[in-house]
């Protein structure tokens, strides 16, 4: 469905920026936020009806597809109507699951979205339940029956998905024992849900300073804005009360993080893994070489960290500087006050590299009901792309007419327009792209983005603001996360040795890495020793490290794409079209990028190098 006649008479006129001037004086309802500057979830769903009827569909499909369990490998054919069941029912499913939880997203204060987001959860774990039995039944075909039947034309959209089956046949369990796991999934997710509801509901942090000497409440979403204060005291007194509250839930937290590995190391067992780390990156078949390469090159280019921090002392006249104090900016911000419409322009010109037929794709998107734009009350906080196979792709902002909004829109934007791409070529079974890659397109643009905004500064503090904002990206996106999957590697070989998690030993190897990635300068204070507890990506185990990984593949894609490398941007748009149809390495290097060898991780941290000497010219000057 396409409105673009709403949103063009948007983005021909000023009607953001005055909007926007509103909503900086108090979070309006979402009823009072304009329709068209609302995402079009009705593209899945006319009315509510609608959603009972597929709801419907599915429950009654899921009967059918147990039906088949008995004769779905007796002929191709039998398996061919399975596994299209299969697809009908997750297609569906997705898109049931979807509409549910982007109204509960765009506001939580209707309780109604809330229970229709329970009831897609369950419908969801029965679907996975209901066809558990499928990929087990497939493999007890022997290898060359199930080559034979792929070579027919019908089965061309599975033919990736069997070579995958074969590559995992030794951890895809018996039907009775893959219902089982599936069926108790709920459970071994609780430690995820237990700390979600410790750390968003139940814990509660005292009120800390703002700049003014005013108390204000504190709380995670707020404790970024803290840290980034250019005072001093706000920055300390807010470090100290939220991790002093995660200080007094350690143990609690520690159990519930080491019952999540747990689980992860019982379900490695079990599936016949070497370790869990293997398990983990099996899904996207990343070797484990890929992992430990990444930590390796991060410790050789160390030594230009603790020269950022080092300068970040110097630069902000400390005599000593603590953790709290890593996040304070160097530079002020000079490119405030940028309305939805010159942002969004600001970003086509950026990805000019891309191409004419991407940017009118994306436009095309934009104005046709993407984009969730602005703040309102209930709203989820951040930003996040969905893409709905058979729709088109979401994109949740909480714009606010800063460069980060602006970063952040670019960003997301880079996940819808991957969505995008993979959903209309490529079909249903090979259109999800590997977390391994999801990031690379979004960051791809924000490379872009910001070499466009430095490539057009006309002031030193233009400049040093964005040196800034590129180092601190590079900082907590690469280094800070490379951090995080080393403590991830270390725990998880200390628990499969027979050790145990305990808030002790979890804050001392927390202790020692921060020691390890900052230096010399830095003061580690004590509360440090607690910061593992509020990160819940260790909750998806070993995850984080795709971030250096996506970082450093996207600052080489971009540089191709910048300079009009040969083929580049012919070899891009396929990676953006190519979905899962291949193992994320393959399609990485088909777009002219090899992340099995250290190259495009040392050449992001060299630029990283370069730019900390360029930043520090800059900061010189008078």
């Amino acid at each position: 469905m396409i409105r673009s006649s709403i949103y063009h008479s948007y983005y021909e006129n000023q009607d953001g920026a005055d909007f926007f001037a509103s909503v900086k004086k108090s979070v309006p309802a979402r009823a009072d936020i304009p329709s068209e500057y609302q995402w079009h979830l009705t593209d899945m769903y006319a009315t509510r009806e609608d959603w009972t009827v597929a709801y419907q569909s599915v429950k009654e499909d899921l009967k059918k597809i147990s039906d088949l369990q008995m004769t779905m490998t007796d002929s191709p054919e039998q398996l061919l109507t399975v596994l299209t069941l299969q697809d009908s029912i997750g297609m569906r499913v997705g898109r049931l699951y979807a509409y549910a939880r982007m109204h509960r997203d765009s506001d939580a204060s209707v309780t109604d979205y809330q229970a229709l987001t329970d009831k897609a959860e369950r419908l969801a774990s029965e679907a996975s339940s209901a066809c558990a039995y499928i990929e087990p039944a497939i493999l007890k075909l022997d290898e060359s029956t199930l080559t034979e039947w792929s070579r027919d034309d019908k089965f061309a959209p599975y033919r990736f998905y069997f070579t995958e089956l074969n590559r995992e046949r030794k951890h895809i369990l018996s039907p009775e024992q893959e219902s089982l796991l599936a069926q108790v999934s709920e459970l071994t997710t609780a430690p995820r849900n237990i700390f979600n509801m410790l750390t968003s509901a139940d814990m509660t942090f005292p009120s800390t300073p703002n700049e003014e000497g005013e108390l204000v409440p504190l709380s995670e979403g707020r404790f970024m804005s803290f840290l980034r204060s250019s005072d001093r005291n706000v920055r300390k007194s807010a470090f100290d009360n939220l991790f002093g509250v995660y200080q007094s839930h350690k143990n609690t937290l520690a159990s519930t993080l080491g019952s999540s590995i747990k689980n992860n190391l019982f379900n490695a067992r079990v599936r016949h893994y070497d370790s869990a780390l293997e398990e983990g990156l099996s899904g996207a078949n990343i070797p484990v070489s890929v992992y430990h390469n990444l930590l390796d090159t991060i410790h050789e280019h160390l030594p230009a960290l603790h020269e950022y921090v080092a300068l970040k002392k110097s630069a902000l006249q400390l005599d000593d500087i603590h953790m709290y104090d890593l996040y304070a900016p160097l530079a002020k911000e000079v490119t405030s006050d940028i309305p939805f419409a010159e942002g969004f322009a600001h970003v086509k010109e950026a990805l000019r590299p891309l191409g004419e037929t991407y940017l009118a794709d994306m436009e095309r998107g934009v104005t046709s009901g993407w984009v969730d734009i602005y703040e309102n009350k209930g709203k989820r906080s951040g930003a996040y792309s969905w893409g709905i196979y058979g729709v088109h792709p979401f994109v949740l902002l909480n714009y606010n007419n800063s460069y980060n909004s602006v970063s952040t829109l670019a960003h997301e934007l880079g996940h819808a327009m991957h969505s995008y791409y993979s959903s209309h070529t490529q079909p249903y079974r090979n259109a999800s792209y590997t977390i391994f890659n999801a990031e690379v397109a979004s960051t791809t643009n924000e490379i872009l983005l910001f070499d466009y905004f430095l490539a057009k500064a006309s002031s030193r503090e233009e400049k040093l603001f964005l040196y800034n904002q590129y180092l601190e990206q590079v900082r907590t996106t690469v280094y800070r996360q490379a951090l995080f999957a080393e403590f991830e590697r270390t725990v998880y070989q200390a628990l499969e040795e027979g050790g145990s998690a305990t808030a002790d030993y979890l804050g001392d190897v927390w202790l020692e890495l921060n020691r390890k990635y900052y230096g010399e300068d830095i003061v580690l204070d004590d509360l440090i020793r607690y910061e593992w507890a509020r990160i819940p990506h260790f909750y998806t185990h070993f995850y984080v490290y795709q971030y250096a990984t996506g970082y450093s593949a996207a600052t080489a894609l971009a540089e191709a794409l910048r300079s009009k490398a040969e083929d580049a941007q012919e070899k891009y748009l396929r990676f953006l079209s190519s979905g899962g149809s291949d193992y994320s390495l393959t399609l990485l290097k088909n777009a002219g990028v090899d992340m099995s060898s250290p190259h495009p991780i040392s050449v992001t941290l060299e630029k990283f190098a370069e730019r900390l000497q360029e930043f520090r010219a800059l900061l010189s000057q008078s």
